[in-house]
């Protein structure tokens, strides 16, 4: 059952019940696992099991839960049974709610820690109370999350689609293309591109999918469809290492399903 989160700035006044603690060492998640199945620490403080925080965040609750992202010292110990793993590592043993929540944590905590100064006059930056930014108490400057917007496309011809194999792939896996979008362009406009660079075609009827915030590091994919138009595909060999088309029913190995990517292609091969 899918559970309720609601974003959070201000954390509870009583902080006596316990929360769920997203605390990453870089960018690892503390986890403790079991078997084939992963849990985020709930506790009313790391305390709890001998670890101090460098920062701590509130992020919201998850069904009424308080949740609390936290960065811990490099040299942390870790507890009795419980390890440290990287979000892809963890893309099928969390919750798809609690992994979404994990991807939400790490980039608070990357802001959080990049950004304890001003990058215009290097004076401690101040945390708002009422959002999620800071405020330069010197020149005034404000500072939000970061996000960088990215396009991911389906592209189609009959019932075949355009499948890419990228060099950091593992073996056997093809996926759909993405990019990320450029200063000054729209959206459609990256989309264009993208197709055009990587494999050298012409596209048509580019349509809205839907979007996801994808925490490697800090994206936001928007995807869309479209349609071929012309032209034969020919790779970008720095970004490409093998691109075709593929029948909807002879498909290769293919993206997790949470990510946008593998929704895209279920889609087509219902759809179409």
């Amino acid at each position: 059952m899918h559970r309720i989160f609601i974003p959070g700035i201000t954390p509870p006044v009583q902080n006596s019940e316990p929360a769920w603690w997203f605390a990453f060492v870089g960018n690892q998640l503390l986890v403790c696992q079991e078997e084939t199945i992963s849990h985020i620490p709930y506790l009313v403080s790391l305390e709890e099991i001998g670890l101090t925080p460098v920062r701590t965040q509130f992020l919201g609750t998850l069904d009424n839960q308080p949740c609390y992202s936290a960065e811990l010292p490099k040299d942390t110990l870790l507890p009795h049974g419980m390890s440290l793993c990287g979000l892809r590592e963890l893309y099928a043993t969390l919750d798809d709610d609690v992994f979404m929540l994990s991807g939400r944590a790490i980039q608070i905590v990357e802001w959080d820690r990049t950004h304890q100064y001003c990058g215009h006059c290097a004076t401690p930056m101040t945390q708002l109370s009422h959002e999620r930014a800071k405020r330069c108490p010197n020149c005034r400057l404000v500072n939000y999350p970061r996000l960088s917007p990215a396009i991911i496309v389906l592209v189609s011809r009959g019932e075949e689609l355009l499948l890419a194999r990228a060099h950091r792939f593992p073996p056997g896996m093809y996926s759909v293309l993405a990019g990320f979008v450029e200063p000054g362009e729209s959206l459609e406009e990256t989309v264009v591109r993208e197709v055009g660079e990587e494999v050298g075609i012409e596209i048509t009827d580019i349509r809205y999918f839907g979007s996801q915030p994808w925490p490697f590091p800090n994206s936001l994919m928007i995807g869309f469809t479209a349609t071929y138009a012309s032209g034969d595909i020919t790779i970008e060999p720095q970004e490409l290492v093998a691109a075709g088309w593929f029948h909807k029913h002879n498909l290769p190995k293919l993206p997790p399903p949470l990510s946008i990517a593998r929704k895209l292609i279920d889609w087509f091969v219902a759809t179409h």
